[in-house]
């Protein structure tokens, strides 16, 4: 086999006796790989074909893509005089799901006779209730009639969806179907708000929280180098959310910042933000002149009196963004549908509308979400169908009850599990990535380390409660079955 790695660029490759890296990529050359002096000869296609590629995973990050020794690298193709965007080289060089991926590879790989259970990624697993999906077959069918065939949309999604999310989500508080704009889902959205918000603004967020709104903010621009030894970013407040404060910050001690990005139930933890916390956090936004986004996604599995949107609390039509998701409330993880509200109260400080802009925003980037996606969405408002999906959030919430009973069992902290389908367990003193990794080779079952969601996410793991049943119950028994030995640094062993 030939030395060295391959760094793939755009269609063309450099050869260098160090560590050579696409991003989120090792190569490793297969034994059929010609010798150099004829790579020269050899179309990108061939070269290609010489690759062997794990499938559809990301191996180990490295910290950068360069050689340490520029005279050692050989140009097999044409280098542009483009330069990489720099923001982009200030992320890691993984995005968590993808690097979890990778480790459940490499784990089947070593044990490729394991029962492996994922309760990692959040990604749903009951079907889709028959009345959403005929609506959407319908729909289909129509496309190959003279009478339901429909080109392009709206791009800010179909009226009649639009009003039914108003009157079926937001109903007495206030929003109008105008204010509604439907999206292939909530995380395309975090995107298109941040082109919205520029890269001037200064942002908090919730720590943990999803990645999503950290690496966004570093995409446009938004954050300061990586601080290695406290894994945060310059430039972005880190609101510390975890129990010794009820999974909310100390807005006392919290700076001013122009957007606050909140997550409620919260992903990681499971937790629902009170009447009382959205409060303050409304009148710390509006006294600080501040925008705060709000991501609703998991709102449908509150199963107690907290707040289900932001807009149910006074005076946050003035301030807030809520973004949304059929994901997680119907299945739709892969039909992709969401939506964001953006209210017509809601100024810059010029005065000028918000909903203006991100109306420009949306019609510049975005053709508008799938009418066959639409036409579901609207199947799931239904009353018909809006009772079909409460019963299978009902299951995913039993399926948090016994996952949470598990880990209880243990004599370990559980949080979350009662209004999101999430459970956030606590192993005092360890690394995350350590316990993520003892669980899965002592029970060959897939969770997410907590660190992966931020600094405040050591020594926690997050279960994801989306799985079938049989499978949920068979994750229990084997949790039940090690001892947790936090002498040791909780070793985990079987009993």
């Amino acid at each position: 086999m030939l030395g060295g790695k391959w760094n793939l660029r755009s269609k063309f490759c450099c050869r260098s006796s160090t560590t050579e890296m696409v991003p989120g990529f090792s190569f490793v050359l297969s034994e059929t790989v010609p010798k150099p002096n004829t790579i020269k000869t050899m179309h990108y296609s061939q070269l290609l074909s010489c690759i062997r590629v794990p499938h559809a995973v990301l191996l180990q990050p490295k910290k950068s893509w360069s050689s340490s020794n520029s005279n050692a690298r050989k140009t097999v193709g044409h280098c542009t005089k483009v330069p990489r965007n720099a923001n982009l080289e200030k992320l890691r060089s993984e995005y968590l799901f993808p690097e979890i991926s990778r480790h459940e590879s490499e784990h089947i790989k070593k044990n490729p006779d394991a029962s492996l259970i994922r309760l990692g990624i959040g990604d749903t697993t009951q079907p889709i209730p028959d009345i959403i999906t005929q609506a959407m077959a319908e729909h289909v069918r129509g496309l190959s009639t003279i009478q339901g065939y429909g080109g392009y949309g709206a791009e800010q999604g179909n009226m009649a969806l639009r009003e039914a999310i108003a009157g079926k989500i937001y109903q007495d508080m206030g929003i109008k179907p105008d204010e509604i704009f439907v999206s292939d889902g909530a995380q395309c959205d975090i995107s298109r708000l941040q082109m919205l918000l520029g890269s001037n603004v200064t942002v908090a967020v919730q720590d943990p929280s999803f990645p999503a709104y950290i690496d966004s903010s570093v995409i446009v621009g938004q954050a300061g180098e990586l601080e290695e030894e406290t894994g945060k970013y310059g430039n972005i407040i880190f609101m510390n959310c975890g129990p010794e404060n009820n999974f909310f910050p100390d807005l006392s001690t919290t700076p001013r910042t122009d957007i606050i990005f909140f997550c409620s139930p919260n992903n990681p933890t499971g937790h629902a933000a009170s009447r009382q916390q959205l409060n303050q956090l409304v009148a710390f936004a509006k006294a600080n002149g501040s925008i705060i986004v709000y991501d609703s996604a998991y709102a449908a599995y509150i199963t107690d009196d907290s707040p289900r949107s932001i807009f149910e609390i006074p005076g946050a039509k003035e301030v807030a963004i809520e973004i949304s998701s059929f994901s997680k409330f119907a299945g739709f993880t892969g039909v992709r549908l969401g939506w964001t509200v953006v209210p017509e109260d809601l100024l810059y400080s010029n005065e000028f509308p918000v909903i203006k802009d991100f109306n420009r925003i949306v019609c510049t980037c975005f053709n508008g979400a799938s009418n066959i996606a639409q036409a579901g969405g609207l199947a799931c408002l239904s009353t018909h169908g809006y009772q079909e999906l409460c019963n299978v959030i009902d299951y995913y919430n039993e399926n948090a009850k016994i996952l949470v009973d598990a880990f209880s069992s243990l004599g370990l902290n559980v949080y979350g599990g009662k209004n999101a389908p999430y459970i956030w367990v606590h192993f005092p003193g360890s690394s995350s990535w350590k316990v993520f990794s003892e669980i899965l080779e002592k029970t060959n079952i897939v969770t997410v380390p907590g660190r992966g969601f931020g600094p405040g996410g050591e020594e926690y793991i997050r279960v994801s409660a989306f799985g079938r049943r049989e499978r949920i119950l068979e994750a229990s028994r084997r949790l039940k079955k090690i001892s947790v030995d936090e002498e040791r640094g909780f070793f985990f062993s079987f009993h």
